[in-house]
């Protein structure tokens, strides 16, 4: 058997592996998922439009352009907050070609909370502590790279069908603030500084070429060959895994993996869906309200990824 071959015998039993039930995950949704999340996932799976996503999205939104509401589910006090405002840009990204005055409105908010390096706050200050997780309650003062790497990510993913996104001056300060902060990372970073930093430079790959590549390699001493990095202070079994720091093909991070490691991990994510149809996640559960909305808000992450897989399986 030719090489070519047993490459495309391979692809196919993984394929096989990594099937999943979408009759069964649109039941869930109209079962247990929050109305954006059903929208998104009706977009996703080929149906819905985008004004219907949009439409959702803005019952989350404050005057100040910015959002809360529970848009992050483990946040729940109404005022706007940077946490909120990169799952706006995940929605506002799904939305693409369509380009809506929402996001540049948004980049506009977040300008106006951004401290002078161009960082963003973990969080603001809440109007409202009741259901939201501790590390929102007590989020310490300064700039996070946590919180400003994977906003300014999702951004990138709007701006690339959005010039007056693409243009913003929020976005250039909130990216070099990124680049100057992980330079400065020594020892092992916690997971998920780690995992959404490497998103960031993902998406800023094309923009800024050189510095990305080089600090993607100064990162990727960090990644373990298997991917599963513990979330210290998480639930016992709370882990990141490959998905987490490369969830699409033809991604700069593919390289950090071997084919195997990736197709092993997509047959994982596979095999998490729920008698139900739904996905489940593994971190502490807030609120009722949150760990229900996170359900539906991962499904439709876990069908994202696993439908571009099928499509790209690179």
């Amino acid at each position: 058997m030719t090489g070519f071959c047993k490459t495309a015998v391979a692809a196919a039993k993984h394929d096989e592996r990594m099937t999943i039930d979408l009759a069964a995950a649109s039941a869930f949704m109209a079962g247990h998922a929050r109305v954006l999340d059903r929208r998104r996932f009706e977009l996703l799976v080929g149906g819905g439009d985008p004004t219907a996503v949009l439409a959702a999205l803005d019952a989350y939104r404050n005057p100040d352009g910015g959002y809360g509401w529970g848009l992050e589910p483990d946040l729940r006090s109404p005022e706007s907050q940077p946490g909120a405002a990169l799952h706006a840009f995940e929605a506002l990204g799904d939305i693409g070609p369509v380009c809506a005055p929402q996001a540049v409105a948004l980049c506009d908010w977040l300008a106006s909370v951004s401290l002078p390096d161009g960082g963003l706050p973990f969080a603001l200050p809440l109007t409202i502590s009741a259901a939201s997780a501790p590390w929102w309650q007590n989020a310490e003062p300064g700039s996070s790279l946590q919180i400003t790497s994977i906003t300014a990510a999702e951004a990138l993913r709007v701006a690339a069908h959005d010039p007056a996104v693409a243009a913003h001056p929020w976005l250039d300060r909130a990216i070099h603030y990124c680049f100057e902060a992980i330079r400065r990372i020594e020892g092992q970073p916690f997971a998920y500084v780690l995992s959404f930093a490497i998103r960031f430079l993902d998406a800023v790959h094309d923009r800024y070429p050189d510095e990305a590549m080089e600090l993607f390699r100064a990162l990727a001493a960090h990644v373990p060959a298997d991917g599963r990095v513990l979330v210290d202070g998480g639930t016992e079994e709370e882990s990141l895994h490959p998905l987490d720091f490369s969830p699409r093909p033809g991604l700069p991070s593919r390289s950090l993996f071997t084919p195997e490691v990736i197709a092993a991990d997509l047959d994982r994510l596979a095999r998490l869906q729920q008698d139900d149809g739904g996905w489940i996640v593994d971190y502490a559960k807030i609120s009722p309200a949150g760990a229900l909305d996170w359900r539906g808000y991962t499904t439709v992450h876990a069908v994202q990824v696993l439908s571009e897989a099928r499509r790209s399986p690179s």
